[in-house]
């Protein structure tokens, strides 16, 4: 009986300390084919662990004499509180979660006007914060949480809850991140309150994060990672904006972002400054909209200074470490593909992992998840999944979905050469472009007319408010990948002139529901006046004839066969420019006038399509 009682202990004991082992397991990141999955015991939202705090910058920007603190919000599982379970970040920074200004009318500058005459006052524009919202922001938290990563929101300076005052590209909008990556490292520190001193600490940190978000969104990661600050591993910039230069001039034009008629970056401050107390907000209109922009921005030239040049992350990328999976649509007007290609091509330059996806739709458009996950699993978990190894370059086809994109060895695609093109008389119907040179010495001239939409002068069969140069018809497709080269020889009829420059596809699609890469294949726009230089403008003298050359919007896209490209040549963009009164006239020397084509395959393609 004692025996059987001992027995009867032992297997007990046995079965206790079983269970007492499987009590203990911990949940953990689990990995599939190169992608964190989704982890049942993160995936329940009721568990997670939601918080917010204020970390400490190393900047004044509000004029209180104090650092300014930036509001940030984590979405955690819980296993990080109750298992100590430390894991790396996705992090997301916008100036938007608080809402933006109204729409007021005179919020934009009035376009309406000679080039170069000075400008009526616009209106200002307040953000009214309507509650208190503790936590920042959804996003992100149910594509990433559930993966094993922790997610971190912050409002930039002088929006939502953050202390300081916009710049817009200003060094505090690289700085701000910066604190909170380095809080989350352990390097600065967190607080619960705006103004108190008990402190908040990143226990649950393994100090990896990765950056991620959508056009102001998207800029912030790259404003942080050149800082270089230490733990930034991976940023995802989507559409950014990488230069306020490229997104409110074009080679010394003054040029609205699309959709945005009169847009400035005085304009978007006041979109966005929604923090701050009545002193904070007065200061801040005071030092960096009314002086600093004010004295910067130069609507009456257009030219590229100082102001712009510290708002140009291009100048910036010395000191950055983090990988880069850049993402963008072919036909984003707003914040248009130049901006990510521009810092593409100059981060692999610097040997930095990185990669390109790019779509062919407009604003916004993240890689696909799968893409995204690679890129985080690797960097933020160190999986060896070959990322770094995989195609530099994913270009979605058109009429091809958003997650299926094609891989291409780079972009642009290393098999497209430059094809120069040129430009034979009857350019106010339809005059012939192609590889054959002007015999005659032929100038052609157009009427400026912003009534006239570039959509419009691109379909009508004859005009003399636009000049329209097309190919053969094409008897196989046209791949085009990379940057058009325009080179124009002009005069006009007045010191002061636009000039806009689209390339498209023909015959055009009236039908409202065109896909959107029927049409317009990329545009350009350029002031005369700077044909020299970006930073110095000189009035044209009427009459006389002056180069210019410059660069279209990047673009990867195939022509159809049957299609035509046609280079139209007009002055105003209703779109985007400044409209003065209609009436000024541009003369065009076509023998020194020509279009350099990015096409696959070289000029060899291009007479095989065209003969």
């Amino acid at each position: 009986m004692k025996n059987r009682y001992l027995n009867f202990l032992l297997v007990s004991f046995i079965l206790t300390a079983v269970s007492s082992v499987s009590a203990q397991e911990k949940a953990g990141p689990v990995f599939k084919d190169g992608e964190a999955q989704i982890v049942d015991a993160f995936n329940n939202p009721k568990e997670w662990i939601r918080h917010d705090l204020w970390v400490e910058t190393e900047f004044d920007t509000d004029g209180d004499g104090k650092p300014d603190r930036m509001h940030v919000d984590v979405t955690r599982p819980k296993q990080t509180e109750t298992e100590g379970l430390k894991l790396p970040i996705i992090y997301e920074s916008s100036p938007y979660y608080a809402g933006v200004a109204t729409d007021v009318p005179g919020l934009f500058w009035d376009v309406n006007h000679e080039i170069g005459a000075e400008e009526k006052p616009r209106v200002h524009s307040n953000v009214i914060r309507k509650g208190k919202r503790p936590i920042i922001s959804n996003s992100q938290v149910k594509t990433w949480v559930p993966r094993g990563y922790i997610v971190v929101h912050s409002s930039s300076p002088g929006t939502g809850l953050s202390q300081g005052s916009p710049t817009v590209g200003g060094d505090n909008e690289s700085l701000a991140p910066k604190a909170v990556i380095d809080w989350l490292n352990g390097r600065a520190k967190g607080y619960t309150t705006p103004d108190g001193n008990e402190t908040v600490e990143a226990f649950w940190s393994t100090g990896k994060v990765g950056m991620t978000g959508t056009s102001y969104n998207g800029t912030i990661p790259l404003a942080a990672a050149t800082t270089g600050v230490d733990g930034l591993k991976a940023i995802i910039p989507v559409a950014p904006n990488t230069s306020y230069y490229h997104y409110y001039r074009s080679n010394g034009l003054v040029r609205s972002p699309g959709g945005y008629l009169g847009e400035d970056i005085d304009v978007l401050y006041d979109y966005i400054h929604s923090a701050g107390d009545d002193a904070s907000k007065a200061y801040g209109n005071r030092t960096i909209r009314d002086t600093e922009m004010k004295n910067g921005m130069d609507r009456k030239t257009g030219d590229y200074n100082d102001f712009w040049a510290g708002r140009d992350y291009i100048h910036d990328l010395g000191p950055m470490k983090a990988a880069l999976l850049m993402s963008h649509g072919f036909n984003d007007w707003n914040v248009m593909p130049e901006h990510s290609n521009r810092i593409y091509q100059a981060v692999k330059a610097k040997g930095l992992p990185a990669q390109l996806y790019y779509h062919q739709n407009g604003h916004g458009g993240p890689p696909p998840v799968s893409m995204m996950n690679r890129w985080f699993t690797h960097f933020l978990y160190d999986i060896d999944n070959g990322v770094e190894n995989d195609p530099k370059a994913w270009i979605v086809r058109e009429y091809d979905d958003k997650s299926n994109p094609t891989a291409y060895a780079d972009y642009p695609n290393p098999e497209a050469k430059m094809v120069t093109l040129h430009l034979q008389a009857g350019g106010n119907k339809a005059g012939t472009l192609g590889t054959k040179k002007p015999e005659k010495n032929v100038q052609e001239t157009l009427v400026d007319d912003a009534s006239f939409s570039g959509d419009s002068l691109a379909s009508l069969t004859a005009s003399n408010h636009r000049l329209l140069y097309v190919t053969p018809k094409f008897k196989k497709d046209v791949h085009i990948s990379g940057l058009a080269e325009m080179s124009i020889k002009l005069a006009s009829s007045k010191p002061a002139a636009n000039l806009s420059v689209w390339l498209v596809s023909l015959p055009w699609n009236t039908d409202k529901k065109a896909p959107i890469t029927d049409n317009i294949i990329t545009r350009g726009w350029a002031d005369p006046q700077n044909s020299k230089s970006i930073r110095t403008s000189e009035p044209l003298v009427p009459g006389e004839f002056y180069n210019l050359t410059f660069d279209l919007q990047p673009d990867d896209q195939v022509i159809k066969k049957g299609q035509q490209i046609g280079l139209m040549i007009f002055s105003s963009d209703n779109q985007h420019t400044i409209l003065p009164k209609a009436g000024t006239e541009l003369t065009i020397d076509l023998n020194e006038t020509s279009l350099k084509l990015p096409i696959v395959g070289g000029e060899n393609a291009f007479k095989k399509a065209t003969h």
